[in-house]
């Protein structure tokens, strides 16, 4: 069974090599920003690469010098406004983790520039996840002025211990590619220049493996991201229920301003 991609806009498609699909996230002008159209598309491409029989490794990457800049922030004003935007939103973002936790597929992410927001959901969910050594990772939620949804909750203390995840979580300091291998956020880093070979060597390898063996090992690792299922929904909720309140509109209003936000300090928590 082959799979038509052609429909997808935001999202592009190649075949580097027999059994690799790379696919690049492009948002032009927008340092490859996760607008309306992309967070839909990110969130139901990988069922379809599930589906794909030719598929037997897939690599995410972003356009030009960066992996993804992050929520778009005319989305994130229509949350804001909008019931009906936010829950569809609410449904892609919670169906964008479990989409890539039960793809089949084993995927390779390459990390460059900024990494951020939904693409940063993909380059970390991934099975191998590779950055450049001056990629900029950020989870931007507390800064926006709501909780680290996302998929923040569900791996970042997996990954790097609890530690280190509060530390970036709750003060959106940025990690370069280099100190986010040395603390174990992700798998592998390079030089800059050498970032999208070394994801097709890997993604080679994955793909020159067993196909059983390489997809049973991960669905049996990935039972400890469905174990805290419960605690990435409730950061979900808390995120989503976080848009409808004034500190993310102050929040979204200080990046659009380019300031530091004056939030509330009111809190029944």
């Amino acid at each position: 069974m082959t799979v038509d991609y052609s429909n997808y806009q935001r999202l592009k498609f190649d075949w580097p090599d027999a059994g690799i699909l790379r696919v690049t996230m492009e948002n032009p002008g927008r340092l490859n920003s996760a607008d309306r159209i992309m967070h839909g598309e990110l969130c139901r491409v990988w069922r379809d690469i599930d589906a794909d029989q030719n598929v037997r490794a897939v690599i995410i990457r972003g356009a030009g010098e960066a992996f993804s800049s992050g929520g778009d922030l005319d989305l994130v004003k229509e949350m804001t406004e909008d019931f009906h935007t936010l829950t569809r939103v609410w449904k892609e973002a919670r169906d964008l983790v479990y989409n890539i936790i039960n793809c089949s597929k084993p995927i390779v992410s390459a990390m460059q520039g900024p990494a951020v927001g939904a693409g940063l959901v993909a380059g970390l969910l991934a099975d191998i996840s590779i950055a450049s050594r001056t990629a900029r990772i950020i989870d931007g939620h507390t800064r926006l002025g709501v909780a680290a949804g996302d998929h923040a909750a569900i791996v970042w203390p997996l990954l790097c211990g609890m530690a280190k995840a509060k530390y970036y979580l709750l003060l959106c300091d940025a990690v370069s590619g280099e100190e986010a291998e040395r603390i174990g956020l992700i798998s592998l880093v390079t030089e800059d220049h050498e970032l999208h070979e070394k994801s097709l060597e890997v993604a080679r390898r994955l793909a020159a493996g067993s196909a059983t063996a390489i997809r049973w090992t991960k669905y049996s690792l990935n039972n400890w991201l469905r174990m805290a299922g419960p605690t990435f929904d409730t950061s979900l909720a808390l995120e989503f229920m976080g848009f409808t309140g004034p500190d993310a509109r102050e929040g979204l209003q200080s990046l659009r301003e380019k300031r530091r936000p004056s939030f509330t300090d009111i809190c029944p928590l």
